[in-house]
């Protein structure tokens, strides 16, 4: 197939750095521009340094219109924005990485239908798809560590979860709690139990189990290292650890990118990959669940092109095939 045009929008952020880089390494994409209002006329490598030497193109403030597919890295509430400010083609495919578009009473927006793009529960859905609302990167890995349990109906009690997130996932912009001296050998939660990424997370457990009504308790954690997830499920579950193994291993069989392992996981198994790892472990009546992901890459732009390849009829891996950085 002739090489997929591609557009980006609000380039300078992480998102938009792991999308350069994964797209100027894909052998099906072509990178036709990169949007960043105040960033216009710079060279994108004085931002994204990493790409030095792969790269010779710069920001611009106007758009194509005509390109084949366009991802928004915009904040959060200014995809909207945007979309009502430009005008695309009709055959121009929109992936937005932010969470305008990703709960049901969001997904229609000027005649648009966005599907929520998480591959391992929507992927027929995302294959015909024109608009895609990229999932969240808590919602990523804990809606990974359930849906297993919701597809059997077995999320019965409530679920409690800690996850730790690296300094990446707050953005660019500093702030205190991402200020250096403030995150080095530090450790903090914020938003406990009122995460933005609940809502997405109930609506996906609540489409394989019907008649979810327990709570899900989500207590996000800031860790003092730059990427990865690190999530603990936990909840009631009767069976035993090989019933739960035999379970989640099913449910992943066609996973791609997300896979259960027999070993105690660390984030240095995902770190720079497009994976999720899950560990299960057996106390009494409790299931615990790890699930384990890079933050910018399964948790963002590489599930983004992750969902493009599926799009576009390619295999769910290209360009995907990412080492950890494991040390």
């Amino acid at each position: 197939m002739k090489n997929i045009k591609v557009g980006i929008i609000g380039g300078a952020g992480y998102t938009a750095g792991e999308l350069i880089r994964l797209l100027i390494n894909h052998p099906n994409a072509e990178l036709d521009f990169v949007y960043s209002t105040s960033n216009a006329g710079n060279k994108i490598s004085n931002i994204h340094q990493d790409l030095m030497g792969d790269l010779d193109m710069k920001f611009t403030d106007t758009v194509n219109p005509n390109v084949d597919v366009l991802f928004l890295c915009l904040g959060h509430g200014n995809s909207v924005k945007f979309l009502s400010a430009n005008t695309f083609s009709a055959t121009t495919k929109i992936i937005d990485l932010g969470n305008d578009f990703r709960l049901e009473k969001d997904k229609v927006f000027n005649g648009k239908t966005f599907v929520y793009g998480l591959p391992e529960l929507q992927r027929d859905a995302i294959k015909k798809a024109d608009y895609i609302a990229n999932p969240g990167c808590f919602a990523t890995a804990i809606q990974l560590a359930l849906l297993p349990l919701a597809e059997k109906g077995l999320l019965t009690n409530d679920v409690h979860i800690n996850a730790v997130t690296g300094a990446t996932g707050a953005g660019t912009s500093l702030s205190e709690t991402s200020h250096f001296p403030w995150r080095d050998n530090n450790f903090s939660y914020y938003k406990p139990f009122t995460h933005q990424h609940l809502g997405e997370i109930n609506q996906s457990v609540k489409q394989l189990q019907n008649g979810f009504t327990s709570e899900i308790l989500f207590m996000p954690n800031r860790g003092n290292f730059s990427r990865g997830i690190f999530a603990t499920v936990y909840t009631n579950f009767e069976g035993t650890l090989e019933e739960a193994k035999a379970m989640f291993e099913a449910f992943y069989k066609d996973a791609k990118f997300t896979f259960v392992s027999d070993e105690v996981l660390h984030l240095k198994q995902v770190v720079n990959t497009n994976k999720c790892l899950i560990h299960l472990h057996k106390h009494n009546n409790k299931l615990l669940v790890t699930s384990i992901i890079d933050n910018l890459l399964k948790g963002a732009s590489g599930q983004a092109i992750q969902n493009m390849n599926l799009m576009f009829g390619l295999e769910e891996t290209t360009g995907l095939q990412l080492k950890a950085t494991y040390f």
